[in-house]
């Protein structure tokens, strides 16, 4: 069994402002992107129980060189890095183009990991496009694995309603909800034997890829601040009887 976890480094949200040039944050405000620390974890789970090995994958700046080693810390086996510096430009679509080529160069891959979103643009796209240009099926938003042996998967994916038992072949691509698992923590061994490892370092024109998005974002701005509430107050039949009033105003009621 061999795992590919997808993962991308994000901003730490509460680092983020907005100016004149659109969002900044400080050079030291960059982490991994919450949901794929799940999809991590569970491939480190799975390579644990059934054996095999795992390799992280992020296509980004070289700064998300940070986020592959912290994953190599925690027990993952090989990183490699599509390294770009158009990254910040490029719409889902384009990610996922350049991650699937990614997963086919490294080859021999039977289950791709990933965490449900990535928490900076909230898309929940690239799964699914990464699944659609390897022609592989794809499993959305699981929260457990049941089991995954002979060539198929059989995990539960969560529906607004509950959960599906759902049975696939392999390979296969599979985004993760925070329900799955609690991440750990990575070790001073782990950090240590991290630094000394090599990092593999793709550019999309190696893999055939060429960078270019139909998408043009023209400005990015902060949501604007929701307006001061009002507060009623009084005897409880009061409030009733003037929020009743003021909805019926707004024409609400």
């Amino acid at each position: 069994m061999k795992i590919a976890v997808l993962i991308k480094q994000i901003p730490q949200l509460s680092e983020v402002t907005f100016g004149a040039d659109g969002p900044q944050w400080p050079e030291g405000a960059l982490i991994i992107n919450p949901f794929d620390e799940y999809a991590v974890e569970e491939a480190l789970r799975i390579k644990e129980r059934i054996g095999g090995t795992a390799v992280t994958i992020s296509f980004g700046k070289s700064s998300a060189e940070n986020v592959l080693r912290d994953t190599l810390a925690l027990g993952m086996d090989e990183a490699c890095l599509i390294e770009s510096d158009k990254f910040s430009y490029v719409d889902p679509q384009m990610s996922a183009q350049v991650l699937a080529a990614a997963i086919k160069k490294i080859g021999d891959i039977d289950l791709v990991l990933c965490g449900k979103q990535a928490s900076d643009d909230d898309s929940a796209l690239v799964a699914s496009a990464v699944a659609g240009y390897l022609d592989w099926p794809q499993v959305g938003f699981v929260k457990k694995f049941d089991t995954i042996v002979g060539g198929k998967l059989v995990a539960w994916r969560t529906t607004d309603s509950g959960y599906d038992v759902v049975e696939s072949s392999l390979p296969a691509v599979c985004s993760v909800v925070k329900e799955i698992n609690e991440p750990r923590l990575p070790s001073l061994k782990g950090k240590m034997k991290a630094k000394k490892m090599e990092i593999k370092k793709l550019s999309p024109s190696e893999l055939g890829v060429e960078m270019s998005s139909p998408i043009n974002i023209k400005a990015i701005d902060a949501p604007k601040a929701r307006p001061q509430g009002e507060m009623i107050t009084g005897e409880t039949d009061e409030i009733i009887e003037t929020l009743i009033q003021k909805l019926k105003a707004d024409q609400l009621i």
